[in-house]
Formats: structure tokens, C-alpha cells, sequence
């Protein structure tokens, strides 16, 4: 029984690490081709370790440093402020709901959970948000629209129905208000689902391209994956006049270095912050499925 456990525990490992390398080579493959010229990735295709370091594809990105860093602020304020915002609206949705006292939790739950399998679609709600609501050209179009999520609400509500009802009558007992109770004992002990859902609310709002690409019209309000999309197409257009028409065009233009190094200067950040939420986020995930 050792041996066989001792067999299992070494091919255990095997197909984990084995595992890990699938999930990391991808990535240094990535970091490799965002160093490669243009040239090498031609003649000797992708390699984990570039033949010749080369950093024309960083410079052709940073060519406009005061763009992207403006990018990169929007970004950043759209992401926190959003995050905020979304965990707050989320968090006090889900606790109305989960709370079985509440009279009218069945209609709202179900009401909430009709909006994910069915929306008005697209032109209506491009007309809502530029003609009555005007808020085109603005920093509030980027962090309004992903404020709500369905599927974060119903998150929460699966974590905050496992909190003991005990604790909310006592404290109601204490005379403390329902806001009280929501933000001094309910959000306190649910570290692990606001974690998790923080966690998903900040991916969803640093990867996001496509209000920028409906909504925003200014310059300054390009957020730093659109800015790094519009570079892409910007590249596109360029290699494809260039092999259509003739036109005269750069040359030593990066193409397939420049995607790769747009992948790491929008995903990068992102990689740093995971690991401080990594131990709620399993937790999180698991803790709201367990029915208590």
C-alpha cells in the first residue's frame, strides 16, 4: 500500500508539473517573440530563446510614451474605480436577495437571473446610453455598463447564504441597521467572495475594448487595450497596402513582434496582482457552491 501510494504521489507530481509547463511555456514563448526581429521570426520561426535580442518592437510601441501612459491612467482609474463600484452594487444586491426575510427576494432573484439569459440587444441599448443618457465620450461609459453583473450577483448570493442567520438577528437585536450589518459584519467575513468577484470585476474591466470601441470618439479617453488594438489595425492596414498597392511603407515593420509585446504590456499588470488574490480565490469559488 506505501509503494502504490508512493506510485501514485511521483505520477501525481509528473502530470502536474507537466501541467505547469503547458501553462508557462505559452508565455515565455510570448516574452521570447516580443524580443525576435522581424527578420528571425521569418527565417527561424518562434523560439523559446530568441536568436538575437531585439527591441524594435518596444521601441515602435513606446513611440508614443504620453499616449500610452495616458492609456495606461485610464486603464487604471476605469479598473479600480469599477471594481469598487461593482463590488459595492453586487455585494448589496446579493445580500438583499440571499436574505430570507426579505419579502419580495424571489421576484427581484428571478428578475436578476432573467436579464442574463435575455437583453434588449445592441441598438437599443447604444440608443439608451448615447441619446438619454449622454454619456458618449466619457469616462462613465467605461465603467457604468459592466457595473451590474448577473453572474457576479448570483456569486455572491450562493457565498452570503451560507452566512449564519444567527449572527444578523443578533446584531439586528443589538439595534444595528441593515447597512451596518452589511458593512461591518457581512463584507467582513466575506473576504474570500469579494476577492474572487473583485478579482473577476478588475479582469473584466482591464481587458475590455469594446465600449472604448462604441462609445469613445476622444483620444484621451482610450483606454489601453483599445489604444493597443487601434496599434494592431494601425500595423494591419499598413502591411496590407504595402503588399496590395505598392504603397511606399516601413519596411522593418514588427508585425508579429509588436502583437506579441501589445500581449505582454496588456496582460502584464494583470499577472502581478493575481498572486495576492490567489488564496482567496479558491476559496471564494468553492465556499458559495457548498449549500449550507
Amino acid at each position: 500500500m506505501r509503494n502504490r501510494f508512493s506510485l501514485f504521489k511521483v505520477a501525481s507530481h509528473i502530470i502536474l508539473f507537466v501541467f505547469c509547463l503547458f501553462c508557462i511555456l505559452p508565455m515565455i514563448l510570448v516574452v521570447s517573440i516580443s524580443f525576435s526581429s522581424e527578420n528571425d521570426i521569418v527565417n527561424y520561426g518562434y523560439r523559446l530563446i530568441p536568436k538575437i535580442i531585439d527591441f524594435s518592437a518596444y521601441r515602435f510601441v513606446f513611440s508614443d510614451l504620453s499616449t500610452l501612459l495616458k492609456a495606461y491612467l485610464v486603464t487604471i482609474t476605469v479598473t479600480v474605480t469599477g471594481t469598487a463600484l461593482g463590488l459595492l452594487m453586487a455585494t448589496s444586491l446579493a445580500y438583499g436577495i440571499s436574505r430570507k426575510d426579505f419579502k419580495y427576494r424571489n421576484i427581484i432573484s428571478f428578475y436578476v437571473f432573467f436579464t442574463m439569459l435575455f437583453n434588449g440587444g445592441l441598438v437599443p441599448w447604444y440608443i439608451l446610453i448615447t441619446k438619454y443618457l449622454h454619456l458618449g465620450d466619457s469616462l462613465l461609459v467605461l465603467i457604468l455598463p459592466y457595473a451590474v453583473n448577473v453572474w457576479f450577483v448570483m456569486l455572491m448570493k450562493g457565498f452570503l447564504q451560507n452566512i449564519s442567520s444567527a449572527i444578523i438577528e443578533s446584531a439586528k437585536i443589538d439595534g444595528a441597521s441593515e447597512l451596518r450589518i452589511l458593512f461591518t459584519i457581512v463584507m467582513p467575513i466575506s473576504k474570500p467572495a469579494l476577492a474572487t468577484v473583485g478579482l473577476f470585476y478588475a479582469l473584466n474591466y482591464w481587458n475590455d475594448w469594446w465600449l472604448s470601441l462604441l462609445f469613445i470618439e476622444n483620444k484621451n479617453f482610450y483606454p489601453l487595450q483599445f489604444l493597443l488594438y487601434k496599434v494592431l489595425t494601425n500595423i494591419e492596414i499598413l502591411t496590407s497596402m504595402k503588399s496590395s498597392y505598392g504603397i511606399d511603407v516601413r519596411v522593418d515593420l514588427p508585425t508579429h513582434a509588436v502583437r506579441m509585446a501589445t500581449a505582454i504590456l496588456a496582460a502584464g499588470p494583470m499577472l502581478f496582482v493575481f498572486p495576492f488574490f490567489q488564496k482567496y480565490f479558491v476559496k471564494g469559488l468553492t465556499i458559495g457552491s457548498v449549500k449550507g
